[in-house]
């Protein structure tokens, strides 16, 4: 299959360039592109085209919890908010920490979901933070990455282990960096805000004190790691000095801690209770600005599912989680049309870092690159309805919101999945 795409606004993450152009696919590759007009082909109407979204840290709730989100639910919500690839959370129902649990999880996805999917596997057995998992056998069987999501590792000297032996085969461990005593059983973040709501906090500085000590045992074992998410200003210096020292440290920010704050929560709103917890203004804009500069490498919706029963609770009852596929990409653009980061900033955070991150062949618009794009009006307004989502859950803190971006197409491997 050959197809042209004329009078598109290409976003090049690689270059940091947004200009009118064409771009052609042939098979499942880019076959080329370049600026200016082409004849034929289809006129897109100076809509924009980008890489396909990594979307790095989703939750697909196979096995153990289908009801609440299944890899053929959650690809179609992927397609229909341009993201091409899912690396998927290991905290399933029963852990995702076996080279048989893995690949259950890649045969399930690759027969049911219209997207790529890669996994990740837990780094401790059952998440529980005393022995490792075989990580040499789950590289082998195709994890792309390690980690134990929220459940924070306490012992360091079973964490500095699975360090010490990821760092010699090679493999990317991804941290929470959030002090798991101070963090227990909290649903906001400390400050007039939770004291006025009587609501259970967690200091910022529970997230500084976890990120300083996985950043000490990155450096002592040379592993190559990933903080799944910064959220607080407090955080951001420590990160800074690990990235100056030439360690070989990145971090990610969910797209929630970018666009809202704490005072969303208002009347105990749980659909905005989500883990780490909202932050003040101040600690959002710092990570929009750290987004701007490069410090923070990865946004991701950290999409999780969670059904009515366990949000219709009291609000430090409720579970914490909140879906965000279909939501990324108009919630990113926001960011946008404040003027506070551009779309080539945008998908650099979005697509090519974390594809760059975990060694996947995607993120890029380049000759031979795969064909995997969105095609998207960042200025098309709409109010967002959550029973209109793809996803099973519809546990969206955007629900009722006035926002601007639709997808109008998205294609994998050169095969379009979603038409807008």
């Amino acid at each position: 299959m050959t197809e042209l795409l004329a009078n598109v606004r290409l976003i090049d993450p690689e270059n940091q360039t947004d200009q009118i152009g064409w771009l052609k696919i042939e098979g499942d590759k880019i076959a080329g592109l370049g600026v200016g007009g082409a004849e034929g082909g289809t006129d897109c109407g100076g809509k924009c085209l980008a890489p396909g979204i990594v979307d790095l840290g989703v939750k697909v709730s196979e096995p153990g919890e289908r009801h609440k989100e299944s890899f053929a639910s959650a690809g179609r919500a992927a397609a229909a908010g341009g993201v091409t690839t899912m690396v998927t959370r290991p905290d399933t129902a029963g852990a995702i920490d076996t080279p048989e649990q893995l690949e259950f999880v890649q045969r399930r996805a690759a027969s049911d979901a219209v997207v790529k999917v890669a996994h990740m596997s837990a780094l401790t057995k059952g998440r529980s933070g005393r022995e490792m998992v075989e990580i040499g056998f789950m590289l082998d069987a195709g994890a792309v990455a390690f980690t134990d999501c929220d459940r924070v590792t306490t012992d360091t000297k079973v964490l500095s282990r699975c360090l010490t032996y990821a760092r010699s085969v090679g493999a990317l461990v991804i941290g929470h960096p959030q002090e798991p005593g101070l963090s227990d059983g909290a649903a906001v973040t400390s400050g007039k805000f939770a004291t006025l709501r009587g609501l259970p906090s967690v200091p910022a500085m529970a997230e500084r004190m976890a990120l300083d000590r996985d950043l000490a045992l990155a450096e002592m074992t040379g592993v190559r790691y990933h903080a799944d998410q910064i959220s607080t200003a407090r955080a951001l210096p420590a990160l800074e000095r690990a990235k100056a020292n030439g360690l070989d440290v990145t971090a990610g920010v969910s797209i929630h801690h970018l666009t809202l704050n704490e005072l969303d929560v208002g009347d105990y709103r749980t659909f905005f209770k989500v883990k780490p917890p909202l932050r003040a203004e101040d600690d959002r804009k710092a990570m929009v600005a750290a987004v701007g500069s490069g410090l923070i490498d990865v946004i991701s919706s950290m999409h999780t599912p969670q059904d009515e029963e366990s949000k219709r609770l009291p609000y430090e009852e409720a579970a914490s989680g909140a879906v965000a596929l279909e939501t990324l990409l108009p919630a990113a653009l926001r960011l946008y049309h404040s003027g506070e980061v551009s779309l080539a900033q945008l998908w650099r955070a979005m697509a090519l870092n974390p594809a760059r991150r975990l060694g996947l062949n995607a993120g890029r618009l380049a000759p031979g690159a795969p064909a995997d794009l969105v095609l998207f009006d960042p200025d098309a307004p709409f109010v967002l309805d959550r029973f209109a989502l793809q996803s099973k859950s519809k546990n969206t803190p955007f629900d009722g919101q006035r926002m601007e971006g639709k997808v109008l197409g998205t294609w994998v491997n050169g095969t379009r999945v979603f038409t807008g």
